[in-house]
């Protein structure tokens, strides 16, 4: 089948959000979508889910699904608000509960802090599949740049995150707690496997050098043949290039909010006694 996707681009996080429509009727998913974030203020904001909730009314969906790929470093996942807007299930890969038990030791949360996944409707495991209306989606486990990373091929569409970028820019850096160029590569592969003419969706773009516009789709036959990353390189040169360029990438802006919120489903932390909101900044950890 061939879904209807429409993206959405975050210009402040360089996040593409998708709605994916099934090809006859009304269901739909939402993926990946932002909460806005001011880092200096500590405020949030709802325009850009805001942007995607309109989208799904205007046309009259059903919003059956409320899916993360991965635990995002970059921005603050709006799934809780989407959800109380539209419905749906969250889901999110099952290694959930690795990335909330490394980095609920990260920001010592204590034993309130729920690792095992609960905080999300549904953990998807390699091979599970799920329905949007008539539309099946199928679930790939795609560890490397976070230990939960999914992909979900829906249709000919598959959903990567942050596992490929546009072919012109390569993949994710590796180096989170919990990375693995070794298994990034080996998840490509998975990824490569698919169909060539599987329509090849990314978490966010940045715009390679010498290209004017933001993009977010391409193929898994363009992968193969100029993915600046991965087209013509072994196993050891993909893990070699990958390791030395992460060493000198530095931290996310936004790594500290958008963990302590994403590991929670994108819920904010329990108020303390004065009714606020607090998230905890380590010192000389990340």
């Amino acid at each position: 089948m061939h879904p209807d996707v429409t993206a959405f681009f975050d210009d402040a996080t360089n996040t593409v959000s998708y709605v994916v429509r099934e090809p006859e009727g009304s269901a739909c998913a939402v993926i990946d979508s932002v909460l806005d974030f001011d880092h200096a203020s500590g405020r949030t904001d709802t325009g850009s889910a805001d942007r995607i909730i309109a989208h799904v009314r205007d046309q009259g969906l059903d919003c059956q699904w409320v899916l993360e790929t991965h635990v995002h470093a970059d921005h603050l996942s709006a799934a809780p608000y989407v959800q109380t807007q539209l419905g749906g299930k969250i889901g999110i890969g099952a290694n959930i509960t690795v990335v909330q038990d490394v980095f609920g030791k990260v920001f010592n949360e204590g034993t309130e802090f729920q690792r095992d996944g609960s905080q999300f409707d549904q953990l998807f495991r390699e091979g599970d599949s799920f329905h949007i209306g008539q539309l099946r989606g199928d679930v790939l486990h795609t560890p490397g740049h976070t230990p939960a990373c999914m992909t979900y091929v829906i249709g000919d569409a598959a959903f990567v995150g942050d596992t490929v970028f546009m072919p012109d820019f390569g993949t994710a850096r590796c180096d989170f707690p919990g990375g693995s160029a070794e298994e990034l590569y080996a998840s490509i592969q998975k990824i490569l496997a698919l169909p060539d003419e599987t329509r090849i969706f990314v978490g966010h773009d940045y715009k390679a050098p010498g290209r004017d516009d933001y993009a977010w789709e391409s193929t898994v036959a363009e992968h193969k043949a100029r993915n600046v990353h991965i087209a013509d390189r072994s196993r050891a040169e993909f893990v070699k290039m990958r390791e030395e360029r992460d060493a000198t990438l530095g931290m996310p802006k936004l790594i500290v909010p958008s963990i302590q919120i994403n590991m929670r489903a994108g819920k904010m932390p329990p108020a303390e006694d004065n009714g606020t909101t607090y998230l905890k900044l380590p010192v000389n950890t990340l």
